[in-house]
């Protein structure tokens, strides 16, 4: 966002509302931890953490899986700082070998699914033995791309409005919002 209005941003946080406290992020954040560990302790895994959204998530799970598994980043987007929109932007692929890995895709939220679908499949395609998903929110609404689509861990399911904070962001600010929050009238 070049030239940002500032006040604009600042305001965003003022008048929006709080879905979800630090405190309840942190106690998802715990339930997400016990079901990966349960799940991939022991499978050798490559964490791959979407950026930027996954960024915090990660940021605050990884330290909570008390197991050996090496981390990486890819970067493909759908919004950038818009608010909405439907090209899927590889701005950085996998560069890790993947053939009969086992691969954790990190992200913020799973929405319309466009992003994380298209990430699992290129992981699998890559050579990937098994890929699993872990997201912090899942967008309640009947829009995915498939039906009934959810990520293999999931931290929240939240309403269908405009999210940010904890790794969601409103025109690329508030990521760093320790709770949830809701965009008035969104």
């Amino acid at each position: 966002m070049t030239n940002p209005d500032m006040q604009e941003i600042e305001r965003a946080m003022a008048e929006a509302d709080c879905l979800v406290s630090a405190e309840a992020v942190e106690a998802a954040l715990d339930r997400l931890a016990a079901q990966i560990t349960e799940c991939l302790r022991g499978t050798n895994p490559i964490c791959y953490v979407v950026m930027n959204g996954g960024l915090i998530l990660a940021g605050r799970l990884l330290p909570r899986l008390p197991f050996p598994l090496e981390v990486a980043y890819l970067h493909a987007t759908r919004y950038g700082h818009a608010l909405n929109g439907d090209l899927l932007d590889w701005r950085v692929r996998p560069t890790q070998d993947l053939r009969g890995r086992t691969v954790l895709v990190l992200d913020d939220i799973l929405d319309e699914g466009h992003t994380l679908k298209a990430i699992v499949e290129h992981l699998k395609d890559e050579g990937a033995a098994s890929v699993v998903s872990a997201v912090l929110v899942h967008k309640l609404h009947e829009r995915k791309i498939l039906p009934d689509m959810r990520a293999d861990f999931t931290g929240l399911d939240l309403a269908d409005r405009f999210l940010f904070g904890c790794g969601m962001d409103y025109k690329g600010y508030w990521r760093n919002a320790p709770g949830i929050y809701a965009l008035k009238g969104h």
